[in-house]
């Protein structure tokens, strides 16, 4: 799921240099795959193609399109062959897909060797592991370094299938089963990431129980070894707004974000849900930081699927920019 990520990025990419700006910040909208994954009902395939061209026109370069899971598991994903087929592809935009073991790779590979689409369906896929034991049980049926062996394999045959590879990693400040997280921990399981290839490694407060201080104190544990370049957070306490921008006046460059807050973790107890893009978006343009996004389209995307899937749209300026909407219409009426 998504959590708050603290993502840290090892050597030089097309990405890095497409925002290379120092006020320029990168958003990875992850509400098609992180949020949509974990409603109660299944989406239609034309309502996950739908959205995912939206957040594209709204000017979102990068969007996780879904997961190549098991749909015994996390049956919300099922059909995102058909999503990555049916989307608008386009050269300036990215679409990841979460992977979780080689028979995901597996069926990705397949897929992308059968397409005859004149652009690829994707060219990243996301691997995922955890800082505690616990939590990797659950999420995973294994511990954290059984997970991290099980991963190596499935990164290398994708980087040699010519495929980015980022990580994520949850529990970096809480874990609701074992308590605080040593930053020494954290700095561990990113190194190992990181040295089997990922290019990114996102680091998640699943819980989002992290303050600002909390970030401060994990950038400056964990960048003493690794160059920190990319935060995305989760709102469970309220704290992930401040936490994004304490990060990124910290140095980091990404943010991960789900529209309209979709999202939350089911084997992370107490996680409702994930920082708005559009409330994001409007903290950082409000800073001076350029996204590249246009907030109103955002904003309308938010509640078009919030609408579609009967779910409240807990973005609060996507809420405000609604109310206000509504006030100038009234006004024009009179």
């Amino acid at each position: 799921m998504l959590q708050p990520r603290l993502i840290y990025r090892l050597g030089k990419s097309i990405r890095q240099a497409r925002y290379a700006s120092t006020t320029a910040v990168r958003i990875v909208e992850v509400g098609p795959r992180d949020g949509l994954q974990n409603e109660k009902q299944i989406v239609p395939e034309d309502v996950k193609v739908s959205l995912i061209n939206r957040l594209g026109r709204a000017g979102l370069k990068d969007i996780e399109a879904g997961s190549f899971v098991s749909p015994k598991w996390v049956p919300q994903m099922a059909g995102t062959a058909e999503v990555l087929k049916q989307i608008h592809h386009s050269k300036e935009i990215h679409y990841p897909v979460l992977v979780p073991n080689m028979k995901g790779l597996d069926s990705l590979l397949s897929l992308l060797q059968s397409s005859t689409s004149a652009e690829p369906l994707t060219d990243e896929i996301a691997v995922f592991t955890a800082t505690t034991d616990s939590f990797a049980r659950a999420n995973t049926n294994c511990t954290v370094a059984e997970s991290i062996e099980r991963l190596a394999p499935v990164v290398e045959r994708a980087i040699s299938a010519g495929l980015r590879v980022r990580g994520y990693v949850s529990m970096v400040i809480v874990c609701p089963f074992e308590g605080r997280v040593a930053p020494a921990k954290v700095r561990e399981v990113t190194q190992k990431l990181l040295e089997m290839g990922c290019y990114e490694v996102s680091l998640g407060d699943t819980v989002g129980m992290g303050t600002p201080k909390d970030w401060e104190d994990m950038l400056n544990d964990v960048t003493g070894s690794v160059n920190v370049s990319t935060l995305a957070t989760h709102d469970t306490f309220g704290m992930a707004v401040a936490n994004v921008m304490q990060a990124v006046s910290m140095g980091v460059r990404t943010v991960d974000s789900s529209v309209a807050g979709l999202g939350g973790c089911p084997y992370s107890p107490g996680a409702t849900g994930n920082v708005a893009t559009e409330d994001v978006v409007y903290a950082l343009h409000g800073s001076g930081y350029e996204t590249g996004v246009d907030l109103t389209a955002l904003a309308a995307t938010g509640f078009w699927i919030s609408e579609k899937i009967g779910r409240e749209n807990v973005s609060r300026v996507g809420r405000a920019l609604r109310a206000k909407q509504v006030r100038e219409q009234s006004r024009q009426k009179e």
